[in-house]
């Protein structure tokens, strides 16, 4: 990126301070609950449908609204205002990209809906629609144990049908973390945003939409560019962005791919890479910089599925290379429209320039006199990228994110010059074993918990 193409992500677009207050006003009413809306959250739920006016979704949102303050809201009601809210923060989400593609120069292919019929509502789907019903109408501020103690058969239940593993993990989820914030009423501030995006997602999982499409297999080279981990308490995925040029030769594309794996939360750092290790391809791409030969992959949208055995080591592709011949004229796809949200924007950059921290010591790549603050707190634990050596380089492979009502770049890999060599830095390269004779030490004094944890499983399934 240059200096010129940074300039213009500086102009908020037109509205989205606006639609982003109604979704606020909309949070707050749902902290405390559909079942008993005062004044406040009355006047922001009419300020909510009242921005939807004219639309196809005006009517079923005025309905709702109304249904709420008169006390008498049902399953179908909760689902209008959660696809209404998730449609205006989709709306916020398409003029960020759109902007962002502007910029960039970036061609995105448009979003294709399936062709498929809704299938059958299961009856642990109801279970889960009635669940995320009976929290509307209690509010953040009135989950109790007795509400929770309900999600945990409605997520027994939805883990036995593949279909709903999906709902089954984010209604888990949410609830343990809810769990923990019990009583939620004595919270002196409760991450309303949040939650109800987790709400929104999952009152909409539930409403039976029709089945993907059968996604078309490709094949062809895949040209890492980094990998973004994201680790919590009880899982990890690592994706990796990624330059895909067909055998087919069609243009290349810029996809991404995942893989994932359960964890304990004494699992941490550079030992996480060991629960991946039944994907060495994978991992021996990103530690040792070289390319993917794929085979028959599904590609929906822009994710590429990942098959283990469709895939193989080739030879080496520096990624800093990769992004700077082929990442500008590649093309990307549109985002799944469950997953339109600005907090979700994450679209690879290369960038130069040199790093300057201000006043109060936040981190910037400042392109001819133009600045893109660093958020440092999105490195990963897992390599050897550190806060200290990006303010170093001098370009970096990253992610352009919206956050806290800016764009922010989130560094995937560095180049710097250390002792006059020019030396890289990747989220991946602890991949297939940590390089860092320092780190290295510390992992071998605190032992290999994993494996200690697996010989303790096995020796209660011999029992």
């Amino acid at each position: 990126m240059r200096g010129a193409q940074v300039a213009p992500l500086r102009t908020t677009p037109a509205g989205l301070t606006d639609a982003l207050d109604v979704v606020s006003g909309f949070d707050d009413a749902l902290v405390d609950g559909f079942g008993r809306v005062g004044e406040r959250g009355a006047a922001a739920l009419a300020t909510f449908a009242a921005a939807f006016a004219g639309t196809p979704l005006g009517g079923p949102v005025t309905d709702a609204v109304d249904a709420v303050i008169a006390g008498s809201v049902t399953p179908q009601h909760i689902a209008a205002l959660a696809g209404a809210r998730s449609a205006l923060l989709g709306a916020a989400h398409d003029a960020l990209l759109g902007q962002l593609d502007e910029t960039l120069g970036r061609t995105r292919t448009p979003w294709t809906n399936p062709t498929g019929a809704p299938a059958e509502t299961p009856p642990a789907l109801a279970a889960a629609r009635a669940w995320w019903h009976e929290v509307a109408v209690a509010g953040w501020r009135g989950v109790d144990h007795e509400l929770l103690s309900v999600a945990a058969g409605v997520v027994e239940t939805s883990l036995l049908v593949p279909e709903l593993r999906r709902t089954a993990v984010l209604l888990d989820g949410l609830a343990a973390e809810l769990r923990a914030c019990v009583p939620v009423a004595t919270m002196a501030q409760v991450p309303a945003r949040r939650w109800a995006d987790l709400w929104a997602r999952g009152v909409l999982l539930t409403e039976g939409a029709p089945p993907p499409d059968e996604p078309p297999p490709v094949s062809g080279r895949l040209l890492p560019l980094g990998v973004d981990v994201h680790s919590h308490d009880t899982a990890v995925q690592v994706q990796l962005h990624a330059i895909l040029e067909p055998a087919d030769g069609g243009p290349v594309r810029l996809v991404r791919t995942a893989v994932t794996a359960a964890k304990v939360d004494t699992i941490v750092g550079p030992a996480i890479w060991r629960l991946l290790s039944h994907h060495p391809a994978l991992l021996g791409a990103v530690a040792e910089k070289r390319a993917l030969t794929v085979t028959d992959l599904p590609l929906r949208g822009g994710d590429l599925c990942w098959v283990d055995d469709r895939v193989r080591l080739d030879e080496p592709a520096d990624p800093f290379t990769t992004a700077q011949v082929l990442l500008p004229a590649a093309t990307t796809a549109a985002t799944d429209p469950l997953d339109r949200h600005p907090a979700g924007i994450a679209e690879p950059v290369l960038v130069e320039g040199t790093a300057i921290r201000d006043d109060a010591g936040s981190l910037a790549v400042e392109v001819d006199g133009e600045r893109i603050p660093v958020a440092v707190d999105r490195l990963p634990a897992t390599g050897p990228l550190t806060a200290d050596l990006v303010a170093t380089a001098s370009a970096w492979l990253g992610l352009l994110r919206w956050d806290d009502g800016r764009w922010q770049l989130q560094p995937l890999a560095v180049r710097a010059t250390v002792k006059r060599r020019t030396v890289q830095a990747h989220n991946g390269d602890w991949a297939c074993g940590v390089t860092d004779p320092k780190v290295a030490k510390e992992e071998a004094r605190a032992g290999d918990g994993i494996a200690v944890l697996r010989e303790r499983a096995g020796r209660l399934l011999r029992r």
